[in-house]
């Protein structure tokens, strides 16, 4: 492909908004053409993202501003995209959606963990779930790719191997412990995430009813799926621990058959499962910055339970960077292109 692809970013000031434009400034299929955002029209975005300073002059604009493009990326609070998205297809023949809008294909699913009756209920269907790792073939005859949840992705991956096994009991429960950083709550400020209430803090949010837990249900077809979300003193990343119940006499040679079997061809995902060291285990700091996940696993026999790790950068590979990396799926190019930063060690 020798044309650059016009690319526009709705919502750029905010934290997502800011890892989509800072992959695609480096990605050479991609040419950024307008970033906007409400509340800072005319502003330099390097004004809002330091980090970008002299790699771009891009000024954001007012969306009434927007011009049409080949892919249009949206990065706006849940709920916005759905009451304008008619308007938004006409603009471009190709977008990716990082709210959860249209993440989930049941109604009644979206209602019970959103709260209130979608906007646009005949667009539930036409959205390709943008997790590679779950439907990349589906990624590839695309039009428009719905974001993913970071809580979501972390368990999912985490889950995975032993779901395509075969090896999870569908009478057990599935109950995942996910911690989770500050910038999950985005850039707008509130009081919990204030520096002094913050700091030092490890306070759950969401003992019961998370509404990712929908896109785990969604992703196995299975109901007894629960999820507690705790705020750890943290920036970027999610751990997952996924507590899941597998059928009796499976061994360790199993799961690592199961682990290998799942995500030996995975670009971005890496089984963590050292006997020495003190990275033996998924560690999400490790990750900051990339679109890696990392995955590992212990059994204990006695209960046939597997805890099931995942860690991941939640601002990337939980939101930009599987944006990027659906959209180069869907748009023919590599699928790793613009993604290949493996994060920092030390932070």
């Amino acid at each position: 492909m020798t044309t650059k692809l016009k690319v526009s970013i709705v919502g750029a000031s905010g934290y997502g908004g800011g890892e989509l434009l800072r992959l695609m400034l480096f990605h050479p299929g991609v040419e950024i053409v307008q970033a906007t955002s409400e509340s800072k029209a005319g502003e330099f975005v390097f004004q809002t993202h330091p980090n970008l300073r002299k790699r771009t002059q891009l000024q954001f604009v007012s969306q009434q501003a927007l011009q049409p493009c080949d892919v249009l990326f949206l990065a706006l609070p849940h709920g916005e995209a759905q009451k304008k998205i008619a308007h938004y297809q006409s603009l471009a023949p190709r977008i990716v959606d990082l709210s959860a809008d249209f993440r989930l294909k049941d109604l009644a699913l979206y209602e019970h963990f959103y709260g209130e009756p979608h906007h646009a209920p005949d667009q539930i269907g036409q959205w390709v779930y943008g997790l590679p790792e779950l439907t990349r073939e589906a990624l590839k005859t695309a039009t428009y790719v719905s974001g993913v949840g970071c809580n979501a992705t972390a368990s999912n991956l985490a889950i995975l191997p032993l779901a395509k096994a075969g090896l999870l009991v569908d009478e057990r429960p599935i109950i995942v412990d996910v911690k989770t950083g500050s910038s999950e709550g985005g850039a707008s400020v509130n009081p919990g995430s204030h520096h002094p209430e913050k700091s030092h803090s490890v306070r759950t949010y969401a003992a019961v009813g998370h509404r990712h837990t929908a896109e785990v249900i969604q992703a196995f077809g299975k109901t007894d799926v629960h999820l507690t979300m705790t705020a750890v003193d943290l920036v970027r990343g999610v751990l997952a621990a996924a507590h899941c119940f597998v059928k009796p006499g499976t061994t360790e040679k199993d799961l690592w058959k199961a682990y290998r079997g799942a995500y030996k061809d995975e670009p971005f995902v890496r089984i963590v499962k050292d006997k020495t060291g003190i990275h033996r285990v998924p560690d999400p700091k490790i990750l900051a910055g990339s679109n890696y996940v990392d995955v590992g696993f212990e059994l204990d026999p006695r209960t046939n339970r597997v805890v099931s790790l995942a860690a991941i950068d939640n601002l990337m590979k939980g939101a930009s960077g599987s944006a990027v990396q659906a959209f180069n799926i869907m748009c023919g190019f590599e699928e790793t292109l613009g993604l290949e930063f493996p994060g920092l060690h030390p932070v």
